[in-house]
């Protein structure tokens, strides 16, 4: 909607320098005006496409909402939007993936998706919560904090660090990922 606003701006202003220093006003032909007008629809027919292009991906996200359980129990998890998390949605979409996760260097949570999917490693300082893959096919979750390369999967939300350490720091877990 901003790039509308934006162009009929410079319309605006467009003619408006067009009319300056003339002591007449100056017309714009029918062909001048056919073809701004053409020019001005294409803008909006882009822009509106776009728009519609956005809500269907956010659409499709939702109807295929990636669910992390620990143990069974469902965990709120605000999802990155990037190629790793679709990989891990689509993987998910044929089959529940059911990873065993290990307790390691008393901070996290560490199993093997058991396949390799799209990665796009920075280094990252992560923190109680975080959700990542390390090496393409390892899916780690945090209940302390590390600073290493990883992709960023997601964040468990609505826990406290101290329930996130009570529910990952005691022993191994079993990590559920399912499409709802």
């Amino acid at each position: 909607m901003s790039v509308i606003k934006e162009l009929l701006s410079l319309v605006l202003i467009i003619i408006s320098l067009a009319s300056c220093g003339s002591e007449t006003p100056q017309k714009t032909s029918g062909t001048e005006a056919v073809i701004l007008s053409t020019k001005v629809q294409e803008i909006i027919t882009a822009d509106t496409a776009e728009t519609q292009a956005a809500q269907n991906t956010e659409k499709e996200n939702e109807e295929t909402m990636l669910v992390l359980a620990i143990n069974g129990t469902p965990l709120s998890v605000k999802w990155e939007d990037n190629e790793s998390v679709q990989a891990l949605r689509e993987l998910a979409a044929e089959k529940p993936i059911t990873v065993q996760m290990s307790m390691y260097g008393g901070f996290e949570q560490v199993g093997s998706l058991g396949t390799s999917i799209t990665r796009n490693d920075v280094q990252t300082t992560t923190s109680a919560g975080d959700i990542v893959l390390y090496s393409g096919s390892n899916i780690v979750i945090f209940y302390g904090s590390n600073s290493w390369s990883y992709t960023r999967l997601g964040r468990i939300t609505g826990m406290t660090d101290s329930e996130l350490s009570e529910l990952l720091g005691n022993s191994d877990v079993t990590l559920t990922l399912s499409i709802e």
